[in-house]
């Protein structure tokens, strides 16, 4: 009798160990995909000042456009958290069309060599970015459903798991303004 109450008391401990290590894991994994979004972000707001820089010498009279963007990319490096980081991003991508657009009316910016190669990384930059968020998103997804699915939801809010984590997704309201991609061409 006392040895199938030890064998059942061994099992429970195993599985919670188990159930507990698996949280963990993917918890971490979660944090290093969100660390990767926030370094392609910093990447990004590295780049900015060069490129605002770089149209300003011939867009002189756009005052408001780069203080926009400026305001903006402040905005996106001091958000906390993927919701909040989220809606900062959203808000800078409107401006970065605003600045593309004041980029269009100037063909010598347009040939610019500098320009171009900022344009360049900063579309890299956006590339890296959204693999990170796919990636991010989908680590918390697996949180999210291995926190919820049987035995773990048992164990799992005694563990101390007891909240989901926040995809890196624009909200239903912002989803309209970002529906319709970027266009802008650089070589005409």
């Amino acid at each position: 009798m006392y040895v199938i109450i030890i064998i059942v008391l061994v099992v429970i401990v195993v599985a919670a160990a188990v159930i507990y290590n698996g949280l963990v894991k993917t918890n971490v994994r979660a944090d290093e995909a969100w660390s990767d979004i926030t370094v392609q972000l910093k990447r990004r707001s590295d780049l900015i000042p060069n490129l605002v820089q770089t149209v300003k010498g011939y867009a002189t009279h756009e005052k408001t456009v780069f203080e926009d963007v400026t305001a903006a990319r402040a905005q996106v490096m001091s958000a906390k958290g993927p919701a909040a980081t989220a809606k900062a991003d959203n808000a800078f991508q409107s401006t970065m069309k605003s600045l593309f657009a004041v980029a269009e009316n100037y063909p010598d910016l347009k040939a610019s060599e500098n320009f171009r190669e900022l344009q360049a990384e900063l579309v890299d930059t956006e590339d890296k970015i959204q693999a990170s968020r796919r990636f991010y998103n989908g680590m918390a997804r697996d949180f999210n459903t291995k926190r919820k699915v049987f035995p773990t939801n048992v164990f799992a809010g005694m563990l101390g798991f007891t909240t989901d984590r926040e995809y890196f997704d624009v909200s239903d309201s912002e989803k309209a303004s970002v529906q319709e991609p970027v266009k802008v061409d650089f070589n005409k």
